[in-house]
């Protein structure tokens, strides 16, 4: 049986691979639940840089459609404990974290791609925060992590549109930190390299600032965001997003 997630070490560095490439790496119940207990032990052990990447085609379609359908409220709250456990584990873990992004990196999956302190993308990337379009609001600290990037403002308005920006474009608005416009294995091979050249204590403990004084917020933010998602999926706007996107049509949200 396939692994949902895959995590191989390279000495002092791990690489996370999200391993759904069937399905676009869609964030479904059980990669969560892998993923969740990847990154916490990976928090542990004895690497110093870790690298979250996709498989196949595209880094991350975002959370699994049909889970969505026939998720019960019960799965709902481990679905939404487990990428509350994702995102401050990956957000806090003492090591210095790359989210290598190409093809695409969108809904749940930007969310998961924001919280490292690195997000690198090929210059093919298309990203999208793009929950609006099936009526839910974005989740895994994506309010948090948009807000950091781009201010409130404008995290709003981002979020409202739930448009596909371009990699170029989302560099611009600093979305991305990196743009990678040939070999995107040998790019990140490069900076793992300097980083592992670096002194990385001094940056940790400046990571370790930062996430001490942010976390309670970020923790603040995913509880709001489970009981706001939990509210909409119950909307009639998110009924009709699922209908029309299985019905592969535009959705009509007029009441």
């Amino acid at each position: 049986m396939m692994k949902t997630v895959k995590v191989t070490r390279q000495g002092k560095v791990a690489i996370v691979e999200l391993n759904r490439p069937q399905s676009l790496n869609a964030l479904n119940v059980e990669m969560l639940t892998v993923l969740a207990e990847e990154l916490t032990k990976l928090a542990k052990d004895d690497s110093e840089v870790v690298v979250l990447r996709g498989s196949g085609n595209v880094f991350s379609a975002g959370g699994d459609i049909k889970m969505m359908v026939q998720e019960d409220e019960g799965n709902f709250e481990d679905v939404m404990d487990d990428i509350s456990t994702i995102i401050t584990t990956l957000y806090t873990m003492p090591k210095i974290t790359i989210s290598a992004l190409h093809g695409a990196a969108a809904g749940l999956g930007l969310s998961l791609a924001l919280a490292s302190d690195f997000v690198v993308a090929h210059s093919s990337t298309k990203l999208a925060m793009n929950f609006i379009k099936i009526g839910l609001i974005p989740d895994g600290g994506g309010h948090f992590f948009m807000e950091k990037r781009l201010g409130e403002a404008k995290a709003k308005q981002v979020i409202w549109e739930g448009k596909t920006i371009s990699s170029q474009a989302a560099l611009e608005m600093g979305l991305v930190d990196r743009l990678v416009v040939d070999n995107m294995e040998e790019a990140i091979t490069k900076q793992v390299k300097a980083l592992l050249q670096a002194p990385l204590q001094a940056m940790l403990e400046t990571k370790a600032i930062y996430t001490k004084t942010s976390l309670p917020h970020l923790q603040q933010i995913l509880e709001l965001e489970k009981n706001a998602q939990r509210r909409m999926r119950e909307s009639d706007d998110h009924k009709e997003g699922i209908r029309a996107f299985l019905e592969k049509r535009l959705p009509n949200f007029a009441k």
